[in-house]
């Protein structure tokens, strides 16, 4: 009987025990799960904006070192673009040499589509070059420039993009180049309507890089599909004698402010960068905060036309400013 008590206690003793150690867990786990906190929230900033690039950016590529023109969409997907402007005068043996016949434009398109197709990015633009000028006071002259951009605008309409880039060069006298581009402008513009095709005008150099003038052609225009293409960089008006060096600079800030209220397009120009990824002579902070304050969400296209780095490294180094510029406006 003793024995049988002795062992009695011994398991009411060891119940007890474990009941006291079953507790402490329950009560340690309860501890550990009202004390541990969730991972917090990191709210990532999208930009305002997508990434285009501009074929002009491998120009070098293309005409120094012979590569392919109709790889550019593989190259911009692989460097995280999703938009793709092309440059009609970097297709030299298909286009220019054959004369941009019906036949090598269709060719021309078909593999432009094929590739975009292929890697998944949109056609956005096509920047023309070298089919005369627009703003010439010559009348004929003027109109056939006109009605040299139209297989232009049946090619981006065939590739889904929605604009054509144009130039307007021809005159240096204010009011002659005034006229005349409002007029060049008119023509083209009516025939790109019934193409749904967009006629932007880029400043490039001359009186098209004079925001004040630029503007208040399309004011005269006054055409839902005719604008601008602001450039951050273009604003040189005249450039001294046998030099590229820029003898008369418009501001680049109030140009791209002049520009913003017809934009259709944006281009952001790079040429340099300091040791922190900053470009040198253009901030782009202050020029993404003029575009978001014009209520642009559209494309915004890389352009790097620098030398102390190499076209890819440029190309990234532009992109990646971007972004981060994206980050600083309000």
């Amino acid at each position: 009987m003793k024995r049988f008590k002795t062992l009695t206690r011994l398991s009411f003793l060891g119940g007890l025990i474990l009941m006291m150690v079953f507790s402490s867990c329950k009560e340690n786990k309860k501890t550990d799960t009202e004390t541990t906190t969730e991972e917090p929230v990191v709210e990532v900033k999208e930009p305002f904006f997508k990434l285009s690039l501009a074929q002009w950016s491998i120009n070098k590529m293309i005409r120094n070192d012979s590569v392919d023109p109709y790889t550019f969409a593989e190259k911009a997907k692989n460097w995280g673009f999703s938009g793709l402007e092309y440059v009609s005068q970097l297709y030299p043996a298909d286009l220019k040499d054959n004369e941009y016949s019906p036949e090598a434009m269709e060719a021309f398109v078909e593999k432009s589509n094929a590739e975009a197709k292929k890697h998944g990015l949109e056609n956005v633009l096509i920047m023309i070059d070298g089919q005369g000028e627009l703003a010439t006071p010559d009348a004929a002259v003027r109109k056939k420039a006109v009605e040299n951009h139209f297989k232009w605008v049946d090619a981006a309409s065939a590739m889904g993009c929605h604009g054509i880039r144009v130039n307007l060069a021809g005159s240096d006298e204010p009011e002659e180049w005034m006229a005349s581009s409002v007029d060049g402008l008119t023509q083209l513009a009516t025939y790109a309507k019934s193409k749904n095709i967009n006629v932007m005008v880029e400043n490039h150099g001359g009186l098209s890089s004079n925001g004040a003038m630029l503007a208040e052609v399309m004011t005269k225009v006054n055409m839902e599909n005719c604008g601008t293409l602001p450039d951050f960089g273009n604003f040189c008006i005249t450039r001294k004698k046998d030099s590229r060096d820029c003898e008369e600079m418009y501001d680049i800030y109030k140009g791209v402010t002049e520009l913003m209220p017809y934009a259709k397009a944006v281009s952001a120009k790079s040429n340099e960068f300091d040791e922190n990824g900053n470009e040198v002579n253009i901030d782009y902070p202050k020029m993404l905060q003029i575009v978001k304050n014009a209520g642009y969400a559209g494309y915004i296209g890389v352009e790097y036309e620098g030398s102390e780095l190499g076209e890819e490294e440029g190309i990234i180094a532009t992109r990646d400013l971007l972004l981060k510029a994206a980050k600083e406006v309000e």
